[in-house]
């Protein structure tokens, strides 16, 4: 299994109400070095959260004790700028599973769709309604069901639907890459070979 199914969570979020942030913020790339996914996560957001002497910005959201959580609401325009996958491994390995926003780039987009981080497009009201409950109160709970393909301001009860390719939906409530998917019809993808000509 690539990652952990997802199906429905319910989780606090971490508010960054930045418009057009791109790869390179999300993961410098100073950082590309390793090819496995493991370890990006120490430094998402690297150049925000830190100084240059390695101590923690006390206003980055990261730094923030009251944030929390696994979702990440960011800005319109999230995930802008190069292609690296290293920049949806980073958001998955510091922990978030699910990323908000009303408008991703469509390569970011797959990348997370790829390992596991399912990213959310909402229109700019709702956006605007989720960052303004948080202010209201960090701890402000948020359900996101795949499965309905819906988010929910539990504090309220507003919700909105957003879409999701079928493939990626069904890998994605499976814990598959596409690998995975591929492995996990192995048989029937041998029959089908069977009735091929040499």
């Amino acid at each position: 299994m690539a990652y952990d199914k997802f199906t429905t969570i319910t989780s606090s979020a971490v508010p960054l109400p930045i418009e057009n942030v791109d790869t390179d913020q999300i993961i410098p790339a100073r950082f590309l070095k390793a090819t496995e996914r493991k370890g990006f996560g120490d430094n998402l957001f690297r150049d925000w959260r830190y100084n240059q002497d390695d101590t923690p910005k006390e206003d980055f959201v990261l730094n923030q004790a009251k944030y929390s959580g696994k979702i990440l609401v960011g800005g319109k325009n999230f995930g802008s700028g190069s292609s690296r996958e290293h920049a949806a491994w980073a958001v998955y390995d510091y922990g978030f599973r699910c990323v908000i926003s009303s408008f991703f780039a469509d390569i970011f987009r797959g990348n997370c769709l790829n390992i596991g981080v399912l990213p959310v497009q909402v229109s700019a009201e709702f956006l605007q309604k989720i960052f303004t409950e948080i202010e209201k109160n960090p701890d402000t709970q948020f359900e996101v069901s795949l499965v309905d393909q819906k988010v929910t301001i539990l504090a309220t009860g507003e919700s909105e639907a957003f879409n999701i390719n079928d493939y990626k939906k069904g890998n994605m409530t499976n814990g598959f890459d596409d690998i995975d998917y591929l492995l996990n019809i192995k048989e029937a993808i041998q029959e089908f070979a069977k009735t091929r000509p040499f």
